[in-house]
């Protein structure tokens, strides 16, 4: 579908401010990869990511009154998606405890192992983390929040963010070590 250009886009999003259909589908379908995109790095599975995604669309539709036309909507989406993404996040922690009482120490991911991950494999990777490390994971690294920024809309200390991006990366190091692996034993077959 190609991109809508800016005086498109504020007709569309006008034509959603009068609660018209064909808008919000037309909107719904220009964004959805680029929403979804952002919602599978914070859920578990697709269809996480789907429920989350339909949500996040609900807010748009609802709220769209507060967005200000002189800035980017992609970015206003990406906002709106994300906490939607993170509300999803807590309430499911609410219902369900992590417990991994193994400690590990910080490392960095190789990255010439991700760089030659494909996209699709390295989100699959993301969402095998438990759901603490994935949200910290996605917030800090490809998102860009600070751990004082990640504590705060997570109600976890600093301490704790550090802690869960740290795991997260050696979770993701183990992975990427055993793909790696399995790599090679199938190419030397």
């Amino acid at each position: 579908m190609p991109e809508y250009n800016s005086a498109v886009l504020l007709e569309l999003l006008d034509g959603c401010l009068h609660g018209n259909r064909r808008s919000q589908e037309l909107l719904y379908r220009q964004f959805y990869g680029y929403a979804m995109g952002i919602c599978l790095r914070y859920t578990h599975n697709r269809e996480e990511a789907r429920e989350v995604l339909n949500d996040g669309f609900l807010k748009v539709f609802t709220k769209l009154e507060k967005f200000d036309s002189e800035r980017s909507f992609k970015a206003w989406l990406s906002r709106i998606m994300i906490n939607t993404a993170l509300d999803n996040y807590r309430r499911e922690a609410r219902q369900q405890t992590v417990h991994d009482d193994v400690q590990l120490a910080e490392v960095s991911i190789d990255e010439t192992a991700v760089s030659q991950l494909a996209h699709e494999e390295l989100i699959g990777m993301i969402q095998q983390l438990p759901p603490a490390y994935r949200v910290t994971f996605s917030m800090a690294v490809i998102d860009g929040y600070t751990h004082e920024e990640i504590a705060e809309k997570l109600g976890i200390t600093v301490g704790g963010s550090k802690s869960n991006l740290s795991r997260a990366r050696e979770k993701l190091k183990v992975m990427l070590s055993k793909k790696n692996a399995d790599d090679y034993e199938r190419v030397a077959r």
